[in-house]
């Protein structure tokens, strides 16, 4: 049985959807609501306390309009200036709080051997999600409905750890992102498995502010492998930690959304909830 919270969510990504996919025809407050069956005071409240802006106001943060934009801005070197100068509140960088350690050796082979795994699901404002760390950190994040799906999924990453179902407080503190003003955070510690070069641009996805798009070749270019841009997109798909490490930051230069392990809706309502952050 689903909670208010996934149940929220799930109305609120049909909403968008509908809004998305008729947006020529400027679909009201009321015909919207209707179509998730609620009322238009309700689904208004609603969506203004999981997004803090207007459906119509939320639906130009997830247009190829505004993804251009941004990438405009990166063009123009805003993206270096503010990852020079730093930011405040909510669009403080996450590489200032996130931090990544790779897996030993002993650690990284044997499919996780030596490692005790802890597990826990958890509400966000984007689904249910599971998280999993080892004793440095969070090892594991992902959006995923379906408890039995989402444990397999992370033991076939680690297929010889150990696992419990129990939260510990580097997970406590990880999910604290989606509910806290980003200041106020501690270092959240991330212990991951990963070769040299996917640890370096999961390290490099952590420079892209919040509110913030990149593109797969302006990534490539920044770890200094502008060639490697295919590369780059690989090492992408396969980050372990959803939103932490900001992969739904990264889209095509065109300023289409793309592809994104969690799905491409989940990646669009990601983007316009941060951008709502910002620009509201």
């Amino acid at each position: 049985m689903s909670t208010q919270n996934q149940i929220d969510y799930e109305r609120i990504a049909k909403a968008i959807e509908y809004i998305r996919s008729n947006f020529k025809l400027q679909p009201s407050l009321e015909e919207v609501a209707e179509k998730i069956h609620l009322s238009p005071a309700h689904f208004q409240k609603m969506f203004s306390d999981w997004a803090g802006t207007s459906p119509k106001k939320f639906l130009q943060f997830i247009s190829l309009e505004h993804a251009k934009s941004l990438l405009t801005e990166e063009k123009a070197s805003l993206f270096d200036t503010a990852y020079e100068t730093g930011l405040s509140s909510t669009s403080r960088l996450h590489d200032l709080f996130v931090k990544i350690e790779g897996m030993s050796p002993a650690e990284y082979k044997n499919g996780g051997k030596s490692l005790n795994i802890n597990y826990s699901f958890s509400e966000s404002p984007f689904g249910k999600v599971i998280a999993a760390s080892t004793e440095k950190g969070i090892c594991y994040m992902a959006f995923e409905t379906d408890h039995h799906k989402a444990l397999g999924d992370l033991q076939a990453k680690f297929p010889n750890a150990s696992f419990f179902e129990r939260k510990d407080d580097f997970q406590n503190n990880a999910l604290s992102i989606f509910s806290k003003d980003w200041t106020e955070l501690n270092t959240i510690k991330l212990h991951l498995k990963g070769t040299d070069f996917q640890l370096k641009v999961w390290e490099s996805l952590l420079t892209i502010p919040m509110g913030k798009l990149s593109t797969y070749g302006n990534l490539a270019d920044k770890i200094g492998n502008p060639n490697a841009s295919r590369a780059v997109g690989t090492a992408i798909g396969s980050n372990p930690v959803a939103f932490l490490i900001p992969c739904h930051r990264v889209i095509q230069s065109t300023g289409k959304i793309g592809g994104y392990m969690w799905g491409s809706e989940r990646k669009q309502l990601i983007i316009g909830w941060e951008s709502s952050k910002m620009y509201s």
